[in-house]
């Protein structure tokens, strides 16, 4: 069947250059699912135009640090982009303490707003979260959700954290970090909630895989995280991609 990057940013400027060729080695590696994923309203449409473009599907809304910036009709502009066909979740979206680019009061209500916009249009969520793993439970498990609720992007908590966001019905986002030698708390996680609720991404550019650490990720090296975790579950490289290709479409759609 294939493979699935459930995260990407293929329009970002470190791709520029070359990113037909990158789109080449991902389809021609086994890449099945591709979802670009836009971090505010302008740069949403253009996670949108290379969806289209390359024939991947899309994730519209807006970035815990563009937060301060999302602008008076956010809502109504994140709206319409939804109702295009190829825009199949709402994200990237969430809290981020780690950095606080935007004030945290202001990342909490624009996350609750696009919250409430997904389940209205029943679609999923990409949740970002880094060190706010208190608030954004406690905002996602008082919120009415859509079903399915969508993905943790990026997760980097503990089992304990792993295991209540998948009470709540989230997949958890798994990439580069779980081949990192000293992320064994990472590795238990994955373990602990099976495979049945992860989903595989690169979060291109961003997080490469051990082999890759320092240099530009890109969607075909999500081939590494699947063999991590065939390593992890003592199973076949097939066996991994195929079933962790059938969760992002599970909650994605073909």
């Amino acid at each position: 069947m294939g493979y699935a990057d459930t995260h990407a940013h293929i329009h970002f400027p470190k791709f520029r250059n070359d990113v037909d060729d990158v789109v080449k080695r991902f389809k021609e590696t086994g890449g099945r699912f591709l979802l670009n994923i836009g971090v505010n309203v302008e740069d949403s449409k253009t996670a949108l135009r290379y969806a289209k473009r390359y024939g991947f599907k899309a994730a519209v809304g807006i970035h815990p640090h563009d937060s301060k910036n999302s602008g008076e009709h956010f809502l109504e502009e994140l709206q319409r982009l939804i109702e295009d066909e190829d825009v199949v979740a709402l994200g990237e979206c969430g809290l981020d303490y780690y950095r606080n680019i935007s004030p945290k009061d202001i990342q909490r209500d624009i996350f609750q707003s696009q919250i409430d916009l997904a389940a209205m249009f029943n679609i999923p969520l990409v949740v970002h979260i880094r060190d706010a793993y208190e608030d954004a439970y406690e905002i996602l498990s008082k919120s009415q959700l859509p079903d399915p609720p969508g993905v943790i992007h990026a997760f980097s908590a503990d089992k304990e954290w792993a295991l209540k966001f998948v009470k709540l019905g989230f997949f958890l986002g798994i990439g580069g970090p779980v081949t990192y030698p000293k992320n064994s708390y990472l590795r238990e996680a994955v373990k602990t909630v099976g495979l049945k609720n992860i989903l595989t991404e690169t979060d291109s550019p961003y997080l490469p895989p051990q082999r890759f650490r320092g240099r530009r990720n890109e969607p075909s090296y999500v081939r590494f995280v699947i063999e991590k975790l065939a390593e992890l579950f003592g199973m076949t490289y097939e066996e991994v991609s195929n079933i962790t290709l059938e969760n992002a479409l599970e909650v994605f759609g073909g």
